[in-house]
């Protein structure tokens, strides 16, 4: 197939394949008229390399899983290179995990004590309670007022 067919098929552009050919992912066969020609097995490769990036691998750590796939491997994942790539991401991970879980602690703590902050503030600035229930005498006359109003 030629490189139009390929970076459709794969969901990606002739651009990004011509770059990895550049970078050596891609093998750069030519037919006879001077076009690039792909097979299943390029289609295969360029699937590993967008899974693995999809996952957060960089361009450059999805080589040896290529390589493990030229090599005539099934799975581009099952040769000691790829495996130790897999053991450094997991490390990886594990260490952004381990951030994300501290900072996140550390917001938790900063929200907890601005609500008690705000809840202080709203109590001091609140009137103190009424303890008795009063009346205002302007607008309930007393009951000798009304007594005067009825003779």
């Amino acid at each position: 197939m030629r490189i139009g067919e390929l970076a459709e098929r794969a969901g990606t552009t002739a651009r990004t394949l011509r770059y990895y050919e550049s970078r050596g992912l891609l093998p750069a066969r030519r037919a006879v008229n001077g076009y690039r020609t792909y097979d299943e097995s390029d289609l295969r490769l360029l699937r590993q390399i967008r899974t693995l990036q999809d996952f957060g691998f960089e361009l450059e750590e999805t080589r040896p899983f290529v390589e493990c796939l030229r090599a005539g491997h099934p799975a581009g994942d099952s040769c000691p290179a790829s495996l130790a790539v897999y053991r450094r991401k997991l490390a990886e991970l594990d260490g952004l995990i381990d951030q994300l879980q501290s900072v996140r602690a550390q917001v938790g703590a900063q929200l907890a004590q601005a609500e008690t902050a705000q809840a202080e503030a709203v109590q001091a600035a609140a009137p103190p309670p009424r303890c008795e229930l009063t009346v205002p005498t302007a607008q309930h006359p007393t009951h000798e007022a009304n007594e005067g109003e009825h003779k």
